[in-house]
């Protein structure tokens, strides 16, 4: 029964990030809309990328439970390793930053991240499917079903490199356009955006520790790293 619900979970979570991808990519359609998505696409954005990859992980958690259903395996795949993987270094630091990072900023000067003339381009109900639904659908997660972690060094390692990736990007984009990708770090001096940049890796990382210790907390020692599953 468990293993039946978490499939038709996943399933549900799948579709529903696929639409959100489908229905902003209409969005870029739209004259008005395509500007923000303007000086390097709406891949530039924190928040669609999440979109993305959690689609990405769904697809990948609702592979998992087709196979182990179909095929009765129990034992740990290249598959079941990489969704974990996944999960833990990516799919939850991500999607629990975007959360925390939105409305911490939103809430102390909205046009820092979210400016008000955007209410009347976006439904509400999207704003709330980018910056809100996504933490408790990731909590949901841990809370259904064991994950198995990688070494603390590994696991920060493969953080560090996909922050590099997006810094790298951020700050390609300005070089090239002129144009920050957030009107926050337009008010920074390269100073700031270095201690910006750090604070924010030691936010994710403190992040991906939390996802952990939640891990362990609800699973117990039942999933140690990269050991087969009992």
């Amino acid at each position: 029964m468990t293993k039946t619900f978490t499939c038709i979970y996943h399933f549900l979570v799948l579709s529903w990030y696929i639409f959100l991808n489908y229905y902003i990519a209409q969005d870029e359609a739209d004259k008005v809309k395509s500007k923000l998505f303007a000086n390097g696409s709406k891949w530039k954005y924190m928040t669609l990328l999440n979109i993305l990859l959690q689609t990405i992980f769904y697809g990948v958690a609702f592979l998992d439970d087709e196979l182990r259903r179909i095929r009765g395996r129990k034992d740990m795949t290249f598959l079941t390793a990489f969704r974990d993987l996944l999960f833990a270094t990516l799919a939850f630091p991500i999607s629990t930053f975007v959360f925390l990072a939105f409305w911490i900023l939103f809430l102390y000067n909205r046009d820092l991240v979210y400016p008000k003339a955007l209410d009347t381009l976006f439904p509400a109900w999207l704003n709330h499917a980018m910056h809100t639904f996504i933490l408790p659908i990731t909590l949901t997660e841990v809370i259904l079903r064991p994950h198995s972690y990688p070494s603390k060094k590994t696991g920060l390692t493969l953080l560090a490199a996909g922050s590099i990736a997006y810094v790298s990007r951020i700050l390609w984009i300005y070089f090239e356009t002129g144009t920050w990708v957030y009107p926050l770090l337009a008010k920074l001096s390269p100073v700031g955006l270095a201690a910006s940049f750090s604070l924010s890796y030691i936010f994710i990382a403190s992040i991906y520790l939390l996802g952990e210790k939640l891990n362990h907390w609800k699973w117990g020692d039942m999933m140690q790293p990269w050991k087969k599953r009992k």
